[in-house]
């Protein structure tokens, strides 16, 4: 996993600044884009991320007008994290850009192993996230 870990996100960087945005930036589009509008604290629990730093990002994603502020009607001091029409067309390119490069990479692969991949990932996931390691 770490092999491929490590060429995936190199990857992601490498082709990032193509659309100028940086590896960060990107992570909480995705989330925005895939869960709607998020508080900060939200974004960053999602990533298991310093608040400060995706507060950073949203920074950055909203100095390009790539993401906006919103009120949020359950908590009147933590504003809700939208995409704005720019910033959805920003992240959806570059998600296409990747699928179409992925796409390549499927070999001989069946949708039978994909499928037991994604399983076995999303179960690597889920105990990750609710182990304790004392």
């Amino acid at each position: 996993m770490g092999p491929l870990y490590r060429r995936a996100h190199r990857k992601v960087e490498q082709d990032a600044p193509i659309e100028g945005l940086s590896v960060g930036v990107r992570a909480v589009l995705v989330l925005l884009r895939e869960h709607g509008p998020m508080t900060v604290p939200q974004l960053g629990r999602a990533q298991a991320l310093s608040r400060q730093f995706v507060q950073r990002m949203i920074n950055d994603a909203a100095a390009r007008d790539l993401v906006e502020s919103m009120p949020n009607p359950a908590h009147k001091r933590s504003s809700l994290i939208r995409l704005t029409e720019e910033g959805r067309a920003a992240i959806t390119a570059v998600l296409d850009r990747e699928r179409a490069v992925l796409r390549q990479a499927g070999g001989d692969l069946t949708e039978a192993d994909v499928t037991a991949c994604i399983r076995v990932l999303t179960h690597l996931l889920h105990f990750l996230d609710h182990v304790d390691v004392d």
